[in-house]
């Protein structure tokens, strides 16, 4: 490529003009885009050139020349080689800014859709006006630490003994770990612990690479406000030996712990959890609260990770919904059902549908649990299972969506469009995919009244967003 005007393994002095979703800096040399890792935006940086593609390329970051006030020191003493955060070099004022920033950017490049200036306080109650839409500052943490309620840990060996920890940015290499700052401590405690069980037993880790050893990870979840732990042991192997040894040192040494399973995953994969899942000790579930909803929580169930920012995100899309007690609301992928009971408080009725039957059986054991008879969830593609209903006669005066990264299926907004239900809240973990969606809806007939950043990720480049649309043909 020596037309371009940079060349590989050659220095050169780049401006930072931004950061990317991945939370590299974006820079530029000779009008040429280079991605610089660790670097920020307002930055000047001697970068070494590393990869090139036609229009882009990747460069390391050799000096930071001229350094942004918004540049901190990271709190975590791995953070440079562990590929867990993102963002902890940047101050948190200013990841909020670049969250907000990265939503905007989204709706107007992908979505083609008119942003306001100035973010204003309050909350609109229309379509979309002529200025276009309001994007709110990011709703953030008052502490952006220790808030996640579950662990993934990988497990491995080095020199012959037992590891544990996140993999190395871009890799699969492990990186060893006491701590992880944004873990809440319990979690920590227990990996902790079972790292020094399982070397005492002698136990084998995994090795992807030949398929052999035993244990491969150790999932911690905690309930934020009960305080009970759950431990799961995912292993290569039907049998763990010595396994009631196991259980009494988990045991001995963590009495929070209120359950030990045994997650079975002998395939090949880097699926973490396989289909099999035992009850070595304790309890099948540990319960934990988002408000005033309870909810019980299995090994393998879709759990939001940030109960306090949960409550922030929930409590965000209840207001959307504008529920004065009669609603009829639809919920499209409900999972086990945290967000469909946390509307039910306000709703006449809700109805939720997921397609994983699990989670759906986990919906109706969560509204049980809370007393809550006005839920209805069933199991299918929303697609198809939202026009059954509506055979039925159930007509939706709200539309809540949360769907996964990929967005929202097209038959879903085709549906949505077909029943036209007064508003559609959109609950998003992809920027990009949110703003494709929208296009979708706006253009058949929906206005975007307004959109909520908040963060749930704090220390990394993921952010959440909570959008209101109102069908035009309401106002």
């Amino acid at each position: 490529m020596a037309d371009l005007p940079v060349q590989i393994g050659q220095q050169y002095e780049a401006e930072i003009i931004g950061i990317s979703h991945d939370g590299e800096g974006v820079g530029r040399v000779n009008g040429f885009t280079l991605f610089v890792a660790g670097a920020l935006p307002g930055e000047r940086a001697l970068v070494r050139v590393g990869h090139l593609k036609k229009q882009y390329g990747y460069a390391a970051l050799v000096e930071v020349l001229e350094v942004s006030p918004d540049r901190v020191k990271p709190d975590c003493g791995i953070y440079e080689e562990c590929g867990g955060c993102q963002l902890q070099h940047l101050s948190y004022e200013a990841q909020l800014r670049v969250k907000r920033q990265q939503v905007v950017d989204n709706l107007q490049r992908i979505g083609k859709l008119q942003v306001v200036g100035e973010p204003t306080l309050g909350h609109l109650d229309a379509g979309a006006s002529d200025e276009g839409i309001v994007v709110h500052p990011t709703l953030g943490m008052t502490d952006p630490w220790r808030y996640r309620n579950k662990a993934q840990v990988p497990f491995g060996e080095e020199q012959g003994g037992l590891i544990g920890g996140f993999y190395a940015q871009g890799s699969h290499r492990i990186i060893n770990m006491d701590e992880c700052l944004i873990q809440h401590e319990s979690n920590d405690e227990v990996v902790a612990r079972v790292k020094e069980i399982g070397a005492r037993l002698g136990i084998r880790a995994y090795n992807e690479e030949r398929n052999d050893g035993l244990l491969r990870h150790v999932v911690v979840k905690v309930g934020f406000r009960t305080g009970e732990i759950m431990v799961v042991l995912v292993t290569n192997g039907v049998e763990i030996p010595r396994v009631a040894e196991w259980v009494a040192g988990i045991r001995a040494a963590l009495p929070g712990v209120k359950s030990i399973c045994h997650n079975i995953n002998v395939k090949q994969t880097n699926v973490i959890f396989g289909d099999e899942t035992r009850v070595l000790w304790g309890s099948e579930v540990i319960y934990d609260y988002i408000g005033d909803v309870k909810f019980a929580i299995s090994a393998r169930s879709f759990y939001q990770v940030n109960p306090v920012q949960t409550e922030v995100l929930y409590g965000k899309a209840l207001e959307y919904a504008a529920l004065t007690g009669g609603e009829t609301v639809v919920d499209a992928y409900c999972g086990i059902g945290t967000i469909s009971l946390f509307l039910a408080q306000k709703a006449g009725q809700v109805y939720g549908v997921e397609i994983v039957e699990e989670a759906i059986a986990d919906a109706r054991k969560n509204a049980e649990l809370n007393g809550m008879t006005n839920v209805h969830f069933e199991a299918g593609p929303a697609e198809v299972v939202l026009p059954e209903w509506t055979r039925q006669g159930v007509r939706p005066d709200v539309i809540v969506v949360d769907p996964p990264r990929k967005g929202c299926d097209p038959a879903l907004l085709a549906t949505i469009l077909e029943l036209q239900p007064r508003r559609v809240v959109y609950v998003s973990c992809s920027a990009s995919t949110l703003a494709r969606d929208l296009r979708v809806l706006v253009d058949g007939g929906y206005g975007v009244a307004e959109v909520t950043p908040v963060d749930m990720f704090p220390q990394t480049t993921h952010i959440e967003s909570v959008c209101s649309l109102i069908y035009k043909g309401f106002n």
